[in-house]
Parts: C-alpha cells; sequence; structure tokens
C-alpha cells in the first residue's frame, strides 16, 4: 500500500476529483470540501486549508483505493473508491494518522465504511467510540408539484440579520452540530446572503422556515439548514420550503438535489419523501472517545 498526505489542496483535488465523481451525490461532502479548498479556502475557522488533513492510499501500481480528507474540528470524511471494501488500503490509513498523531474526532462516511474505520481505528489507539446520528442521504430530481402550494419563496435579505442568525442557532441546537456564539451565527448568515444562497419562506408577510443550498458540485447540488420555529410547525412550511428550494435549484440547470436526514427523526424523512426525495445511501457519525 502506498499512503501520500496532501498539503497542497489543489494537487489533492487533480488526484481525487474524478474519482469521488464517480459516486457524486454520495460524496456531496468530501467533494464540496474539495472545490472549497481548490478555490483557496478561508482564513478562519474549518475553511483554513492550512489546517486541513488530505490523503489517498493506493496500491503498488499508483491506484488510488482511499480518500480521506478532515476539516478541523470537523469528523474525517472517507471514500472507497467505486464503494469497493479493501481493509488493508483501510488499515495503513490508521496507522500513518496514528503515527503523524493526528487527531481524528470522529468520522461521518457511509455506514460500512464508517464502522469498519471507527472500528480498527479505536482498537489501535485503545480508545472508545458511539455511534453520534444514523443519517441518510436523499436526492431528487423531479419534485413533487403538490409540495409547492403552502407560502411564497424569496431569497433573504439583510433585513432578515434581526432573526436569521437566532435560527441558525437553534438549528444547530436541534441537530446537536458544534455551537456556534451569535457574532458567528450573524456573519455565516450574512455570508449566504451575499452568495445569494439563503433562502425564506413567507405566508402572509411573515418569515415561517428557511432553507439554504450548498456542496454545488458537477451536476448537483445540496439543499441544507432548513429550519421552522415550534410555532410554525406542522402547517406545511418545511415541506414548501425545501420543495420550492429544490425546484429552484432543478430550474438552474442541476440534475439533481441532495440533503441528509437524521434518521432519528421520522417526520423529516416522511417530509422529504413526500416531495419526491429518493435514498441512495445511509450515513453513519461516530464520535471517538478517551483521545489519546
Amino acid at each position: 500500500m502506498i499512503y501520500k498526505r496532501f498539503f497542497d489542496t489543489k494537487e489533492f483535488c487533480d488526484s481525487t476529483y474524478s474519482i469521488l465523481l464517480q459516486h457524486e451525490a454520495q460524496n456531496t461532502l468530501p467533494l464540496g470540501n474539495i472545490i472549497l479548498g481548490n478555490q483557496g479556502g478561508e482564513e478562519t475557522g474549518w475553511k483554513n486549508i492550512k489546517n486541513w488533513y488530505m490523503a489517498t492510499v493506493s496500491d503498488n501500481f499508483g491506484k488510488i483505493l482511499l480518500v480521506a480528507i478532515m476539516t478541523p474540528p470537523f469528523n474525517i470524511t472517507m471514500y472507497e473508491t467505486n464503494n469497493i471494501r479493501n481493509d488493508e488500503a483501510l488499515n495503513c490509513l490508521c496507522d500513518n494518522l496514528i503515527k503523524e498523531n493526528i487527531h481524528v474526532p470522529g468520522v461521518t462516511s457511509e455506514n460500512n465504511l464508517a464502522n469498519r474505520f471507527a472500528k480498527l481505528y479505536t482498537e489501535k489507539k485503545n480508545m472508545e467510540y458511539s455511534v453520534h446520528k444514523n443519517m441518510r442521504i436523499y436526492v431528487v430530481d423531479q419534485v413533487n408539484k403538490e409540495s409547492l402550494l403552502v407560502g411564497r419563496l424569496r431569497k433573504a435579505e439583510m433585513k432578515d440579520l434581526y432573526y436569521l442568525p437566532y435560527w441558525h442557532n437553534a438549528f444547530y441546537d436541534e441537530c446537536d452540530l458544534i455551537k456556534q456564539n451569535l457574532y458567528d451565527a450573524y456573519v455565516s448568515r450574512e455570508g449566504a446572503i451575499n452568495q445569494e444562497v439563503q433562502f425564506v419562506l413567507e405566508d402572509e408577510g411573515m418569515p415561517v422556515s428557511i432553507a439554504s443550498t450548498s456542496r454545488k458540485v458537477v451536476t448537483g447540488r445540496s439543499v441544507g439548514m432548513v429550519y421552522t420555529p415550534p410555532y410554525f410547525r406542522n402547517r406545511g412550511y418545511a415541506s414548501s420550503c425545501v420543495a420550492q428550494v429544490s425546484q429552484k435549484v432543478l430550474d438552474m440547470g442541476y440534475k439533481y438535489v441532495s440533503l441528509f436526514t437524521d434518521l432519528s427523526n421520522p417526520t423529516s424523512n416522511s417530509i422529504y419523501k413526500k416531495i419526491g426525495y429518493k435514498p441512495i445511501c445511509d450515513y453513519q457519525e461516530i464520535q471517538f472517545k478517551n483521545f489519546k
């Protein structure tokens, strides 16, 4: 096995991009990061490419078998070429992570791969691990038009910043994501507005639900940060918001729209299916304990 650590995002992109595209919708997470890194990233936070971990494991002929990327403080994510299991390559990656003393807080990847990596890595490190979240990736290429009937969708504007940071943090709390302070939430939503990826669903002029687009890859784009305040729930707002945002993405010429769901939330999974989303892959987010 040949292990290669990358310190140049453009070189990493050139080496792995076409491999990840073999299962584009499954790999929107690493692909989105690679595209961002290839564009230079940003100076602070997780988008600072100087802090990224990027690596591949190849066979003795140079064929890449395993791709791994980690953008601290987030988990490592990886992909086995063509989803073909290769325990030797995975073992090689684990050994080199330990040899280089890379801090790995956990793994977020396709179920089988995530479990195998977690078991192997924690055994080598004498650590424990636990499944933090079971997720599913859905894609849609044709939206059920009946889902578009509630409310009016518009792009978010600067005037919406009086509430968006609070909804942002509420979304993070409900999804058990890494907490952000109010200033960082404000900066995040301000950036989303400037990039024209933040959308607001209104009903009679009142903001009732939000969603944003992210991770633009070759033929698809993702929808995320879907949030409806508790007071406005059970009225079809979230379904309509996601449906209308998804339709906008498809109208832009993309072949599909993808999103992650938490399998512990049957309501959201049911909503997305009614819109027309179909499951393609299960993911797991696994946390490591007693890091040494």
